[in-house]
């Protein structure tokens, strides 16, 4: 993108104002958490957009600034609380980290008397200027407001993976949402680059479980980590098991023994950002089609909090995909959401 598309860009999504303060986020790495090329090149990244969005604040008046923070090492760990208060005196938060710090600034922007919107960018990378960013933002929103409706609709999925197995969602009780690339408006908090709709699985807290009943998400959900392929048991809603004698498939065992919460099934979520493309970056991947996470859900309007959210996408040219997704309606009826690994957009 050349100078005149990113202020298109910014002014679209952002739209600065006059007289707000616009703070640019980004994580550092320190001790044991190592520094990497993409995230060094994220940094430049940040102090580029802060330099363009100084450039235009004197004929603009704003002010804008920049701050950094030890990265938290996990992927929605809470940031640190200093950190917390000063974006809470911006209008404008951007925050290009190698760590998402959604759920945090998402808590921020939900409280009752926030002055504050926010796009979180966790893993940019500079060559999403020529893809995802580049989309047409009013069909994303279109496509992502009919995902979201369709979503509402369905009381609970079934996705057939490639690998041959299985997963059952349970979506009951539970508000469905979705996002597109608007940040103008205070109180919201996106995803960035965007596009997608998601819902949280009903995880049968303790204060609904007595009127619903247990939850129902059970199945075999398959995730891949570079080579590795291994197999989370899944029942009522919880990672029970994980199958595999592989280092990573060790690793994760204990990964969830440390923290049940982490076990929690925390998402479904629908990508359809047209211009997005696999690589094996989540924060674009996830935008492409199908994906699952695990951990926290409050963020998303589930009932679970956990010092971790994590998405596996399951996305065609992944390595392991979602080839059909059923969504079960409340009317009765069938939707194929996702057929031959692909959402079908001319339902959309």
């Amino acid at each position: 993108m050349d100078l005149n598309e990113k202020n298109k860009l910014f002014n679209t999504i952002f739209a600065p104002k006059q007289d707000e303060k616009i703070l640019f986020l980004i994580d550092v790495p320190h001790d044991d958490i190592k520094d990497n090329v993409k995230w060094n090149e994220r940094r430049e990244m940040a102090k580029e957009w802060y330099e363009i969005f100084n450039e235009n604040s004197t004929k603009k008046g704003y002010t804008v600034d920049m701050l950094e923070y030890p990265a938290t090492g996990l992927h929605n760990t809470p940031i640190p609380t200093e950190i917390i208060k000063k974006l809470e005196r911006s209008n404008l938060v951007i925050a290009l980290t190698e760590y998402s710090a959604s759920s945090s600034l998402l808590k921020s922007c939900n409280k009752k008397q926030t002055i504050t919107r926010a796009a979180s960018m966790p893993l940019v990378e500079k060559r999403m200027e020529e893809t995802a960013f580049k989309a047409d933002y009013n069909i994303v929103k279109e496509y992502a407001e009919s995902l979201e409706k369709i979503l509402n609709n369905a009381h609970g999925a079934q996705v057939i993976f490639s690998t041959g197995d299985n997963l059952y969602i349970d979506l009951r009780n539970r508000k469905a949402m979705s996002e597109a690339g608007d940040c103008t408006k205070t109180g919201q908090c996106i995803n960035f680059p965007s596009g997608e709709a998601w819902k949280s699985p009903y995880e049968a807290s303790e204060k609904e479980i007595k009127q619903y009943g247990k939850s129902k998400t059970n199945g075999t959900w398959p995730v891949y980590y570079g080579k590795d392929i291994i197999k989370y048991i899944v029942k009522e809603n919880k990672i029970i098991d994980v199958i595999g004698d592989s280092e990573k498939a060790i690793e994760m065992k204990k990964f969830f023994e440390e923290n049940n919460s982490r076990r929690n099934i925390a998402e479904l979520g629908l990508g359809c950002n047209p211009n997005a493309v696999v690589t094996g970056n989540p924060l674009e991947d996830e935008k492409v089609g199908l994906h699952i996470a695990y951990g926290l859900s409050t963020h998303l309007g589930g009932k679970i909090e956990s010092d971790t959210h994590f998405d596996i996408i399951h996305a065609k040219n992944c390595p392991v995909v979602g080839v059909k997704l059923t969504l079960y309606n409340y009317d009765g009826t069938e939707t194929d959401i996702i057929k031959n690994s692909k959402i079908r957009f001319e339902l959309l």
